[in-house]
């Protein structure tokens, strides 16, 4: 497995390079790739937008449509359902098709849905079951988006660069993290939340764009190659689920994005009325406590040789689980919970960041090709899948109990949710494998 900081990339646990090894491994590196940085560029700006538009909506549902508990959770719900919906199914068809067309689609289709809030709100129309129905179009968009684009990688960069690409376009969304919700902020204060949204519209057409100029060397699978629906749909489960250490990342990931998704919709509503800040300043904590996350993905190819690949999946799981109680803490240390979100912020992401990139790389490394987006759309099911039910969950907990007894529940499950990888093999080992000889694909 390769990693990289931004130049050339580096073999984990072995030794140093020799000078004419380093000049090779430097003349392959993505900065000369002008075709993986176009691409790269794309999904730059496109992330930025879709980050302004994270903080836009709810600003936009809480403030100016006065949103309740249980409509944030049916607006949350709406946005992440196509995951447990269709995300399974979503994997086999883009097995079948060129992955970068499916992600020019989704794009176009994710841009014309969010340009229609801002004209419903100039024409007096906006009301929230037109923020349901727009969450639930991007969300069935992103689902094809998001499973192709963790499944094109190996068709634009070498086998030794895909980790370099993973590393790249994680700290590139981690600073979309940092700038995006202040710029958010800033353009909810300046033009309000529905012309906020414009800039994420403009986001995804420059993407949409920097696709159409992208090469790839994938070919769509022979007509022979295809079974039924349902046989393939399984065969990607099986892939997933017959991987004993894909088993317990998977149990980690669903577990932790159950609990945390019962919190963060109720976010908005604990962070503009429970503790009283304004739109800016919620952008600021999210802007600052995401500069973790850009320090998380510089610092995993030391993290990783320093430690090994395996055991930075338990250690970065304990991290990001045990700080998840600082958030209802702010609650109840009001004098400080600024800074407790800043920290929370901070180093949920530089450990999320850690976890994230060595385990999809893993992922990547050790799937055929020909699997790779059912593989993808198998683990973003079980992962995702469970956070329409958390959101749904979290309005009828917060309705029932309130804001600040919902955030402690999630923060508590959350801390649990470490102990599939915590318990696992992991700590015997220091790499993790790149193939499972064992096993079959079907093919």
């Amino acid at each position: 497995m390769s990693r990289s900081e931004g130049g050339a990339p580096q073999d984990l646990g072995v030794g140093d390079y020799s000078a004419d090894a380093s000049a090779r491994l430097r003349a392959r590196s993505l900065w000369r790739d002008g075709n993986f940085l176009t691409m790269w560029s794309g999904q730059a700006l496109a992330q930025l937008g879709s980050q302004v538009t994270e903080l836009a909506i709810p600003v936009l549902a809480v403030l100016l449509l006065q949103a309740s508990e249980l409509e944030l959770g049916f607006l949350n719900a709406a946005g992440v359902a196509a995951f447990l919906v269709v995300g399974l199914p979503a994997g086999a068809w883009i097995d079948r098709m060129r992955k970068r067309h499916v992600m020019i689609w989704a794009d176009a289709v994710r841009a014309l849905a969010l340009a229609a809030l801002p004209l419903l709100w100039w024409l007096g129309a906006l009301e929230m079951w037109h923020l349901y129905a727009v969450a639930l179009v991007v969300g069935v968009a992103t689902v094809f988006f998001d499973v192709s684009y963790q499944s094109i990688i190996p068709s634009l960069v070498r086998g030794e660069q895909i980790a370099e690409a993973n590393g790249k376009l994680e700290a590139t969304r981690e600073l979309a993290n940092i700038a995006g919700p202040a710029a958010g902020g800033w353009l909810v204060a300046v033009l309000s939340a529905p012309f906020a949204i414009l800039a994420t519209v403009g986001t995804y057409l420059a993407s949409f764009v920097a696709l159409l100029m992208t090469r790839d060397e994938e070919e769509p699978r022979a007509a022979d190659d295809r079974g039924p629906i349902l046989r393939e749909i399984g065969e990607g489960l099986r892939w997933v689920f017959g991987n004993g250490l894909l088993r317990r990342i998977v149990g980690t990931t669903a577990s932790s994005n159950l609990f945390a998704t019962v919190s963060f919709t109720l976010l908005p509503l604990f962070l503009l009325r429970e503790l009283g800040l304004s739109p800016e300043v919620m952008g600021i904590i999210f802007s600052l406590g995401a500069i973790g996350g850009l320090a998380g993905a510089m610092a995993t190819p030391h993290i990783v040789r320093r430690i090994g690949e395996a055991r930075a999946i338990p250690v970065s799981a304990i991290a990001f689980s045990a700080i998840a109680l600082m958030l209802p803490l702010a609650a109840v240390m009001p004098s400080i919970a600024l800074g407790l979100l800043v920290v929370h912020g901070f180093v949920s992401s530089f450990t999320v960041l850690i976890y994230n990139i060595t385990q999809v790389t893993f992922r990547q490394r050790i799937t055929p090709r020909r699997l790779l987006g059912r593989m993808n759309a198998s683990v973003r099911f079980c992962v995702w899948g469970v956070m329409p039910i958390a959101a749904l969950l979290s309005g009828a907990l917060g309705s029932w109990l309130g804001v600040v007894p919902t955030m402690w529940i999630g923060a508590a499950g959350q801390v649990l949710s470490a102990a599939f990888v915590v318990l696992g093999p992991f700590w015997r080992m220091r790499e993790l494998p790149d193939a499972e000889p064992a096993r079959t694909t079907g093919s």
